[in-house]
C-alpha cells in the first residue's frame, strides 16, 4: 500500500482580547502541529490562522509579530475592522483560508486540542464534520451546568438540530465549508446551522480544562443574549406557541364570561374591580410579551433584508494564497 497523502489543515482561532493566553496558545499549537506533520497526519503547509475580532489590547500585535518572526511556527493572522462577534470571527477564518480541513478552536485552549488527531482520523474515514463534545461539565458552576442543560433541551424541543454539550470546537472539510457558504442568513448561530449541512459526521469526546489566564468572554448577560439569538435564529416555534397560548387564554376568557353571566342570573354580584384589574393587567403583560417576541423576528427579517457584510477584514499578517477575500456567503462572479 502506498503512503497516504496528507492534506492541509488550518487551525482557526477566534481571538478577542486574549493577550494573556495567546503567546502560550500559539507556542503549544505550533508544537502540536509540527508533531502531526511529522506523523504525516497533515501536510507540511498546514497553518494556524488567528482571527483578531476587533481586540482593544495587544492581541493583534502578538499575532502579527508571531506570523512575521516565525517564532511560533506557521502562524497567519486576520484582523477584522471591529468587533463583529465570536460567530462571525469563526466564519472569517473559515471563508478566508484555503485548507482541505479546518478546525475551529477557542484561543484559551480550554478545549482539548489533542483531540484534533482523532478528528483528522474521522475525516480520513469520510466524515465532513467532526464535533468536539464535552464528556462532563464539572469545571462549570451549578448555575451554568443547569442553564446549559435547559438550553439544549429547549432547543431540541423547538426543533433545532443541535449537538448537546458541543460549543464551537469542530472539524469541517472544505466541502462542508463551501456548503455553509451557501447559507444566506445574516443571523448566525453556527451550533444550529452546521448540523443542517448533513453528510457523514462523527463525535469526539473530551474533558474541558479551566481557563489558565484572562477572563471568559461570555458573561451571564452575553450568554443569555447568545441563547436567545440561537432560539430566534433557528426556530419559528415561539411564534406558534404564542398563537396556541392566545387560543388557550381566549377559552379561559369565554369560560369566565359564561361564569359571570350565570352568576348574574342567579342573583350574585361580581366582586369589585380588583379581579377585573388583575385580569386586564395580566392580559396586557401577555400581549406586550407576545408583541416583543414577534418584534424580535421582524427585526431579524430587517437585518436579513439589509444583507450587510458578515465581517470586514482590515489587515492580514503572514503569507496568503490570495488577498482578495469576500465577506459574502456567496462567491462573487466577475
Amino acid at each position: 500500500m502506498g503512503k497516504i497523502e496528507a492534506e492541509k489543515l488550518a487551525v482557526i482561532l477566534p481571538c478577542f482580547n486574549e493577550q494573556e493566553v495567546l503567546p502560550d496558545t500559539l507556542r503549544i499549537l505550533s508544537g502540536f502541529l509540527a508533531e502531526m506533520i511529522r506523523e504525516n497526519r497533515v501536510s507540511a503547509d498546514s497553518i494556524i490562522l488567528a482571527v483578531d475580532d476587533g481586540s482593544t489590547d495587544r492581541t493583534w500585535e502578538i499575532i502579527r509579530n508571531s506570523s512575521q518572526s516565525g517564532s511560533s511556527g506557521p502562524v497567519r493572522g486576520i484582523s477584522l475592522s471591529r468587533n463583529f462577534g465570536h460567530q462571525y470571527a469563526i466564519l472569517a477564518g473559515l471563508f478566508t483560508c484555503d485548507a482541505d480541513l479546518m478546525v475551529t478552536l477557542d484561543a484559551d485552549l480550554q478545549d482539548d486540542y489533542r483531540c484534533i488527531r482523532e478528528m483528522v482520523e474521522h475525516y480520513r474515514r469520510g466524515c465532513d464534520i467532526v464535533y468536539g463534545v464535552r464528556k462532563k461539565r464539572e469545571t462549570d458552576s451549578f448555575f451554568k451546568r443547569t442553564s446549559a442543560r435547559m438550553f439544549y433541551r429547549l432547543m431540541t424541543f423547538l426543533g433545532c438540530r443541535i449537538i448537546p454539550d458541543h460549543a464551537d470546537f469542530r472539524l469541517m472539510s472544505r466541502r462542508a465549508v463551501e456548503t455553509l457558504r451557501q447559507f444566506p442568513e445574516r443571523n448566525v448561530f453556527l451550533r444550529g446551522m452546521i448540523p443542517l449541512i448533513g453528510g457523514k459526521s462523527a463525535v469526539v469526546y473530551y474533558d474541558r480544562r479551566k481557563r489558565t489566564a484572562g477572563v471568559s468572554k461570555y458573561p451571564l448577560g452575553k450568554m443569555l443574549s447568545f441563547a436567545w439569538d440561537g432560539i430566534t435564529s433557528m426556530s419559528e416555534k415561539p411564534i406558534a406557541l404564542i398563537a396556541q397560548f392566545g387560543l388557550f387564554l381566549m377559552l379561559i376568557c369565554l369560560f369566565l364570561a359564561g361564569f359571570c353571566i350565570v352568576k348574574k342570573f342567579w342573583g350574585y354580584t361580581v366582586p369589585g374591580w380588583t379581579s377585573l384589574c388583575m385580569i386586564l393587567c395580566g392580559f396586557s403583560a401577555i400581549q406586550f410579551l407576545a408583541i416583543s417576541i414577534v418584534g424580535q423576528y421582524v427585526g431579524k427579517i430587517y437585518k436579513e433584508c439589509k444583507a450587510r457584510p458578515l465581517f470586514i477584514v482590515q489587515d492580514f499578517s503572514g503569507s496568503f494564497p490570495e488577498k482578495s477575500f469576500s465577506s459574502s456567503k456567496t462567491d462573487e462572479k466577475k
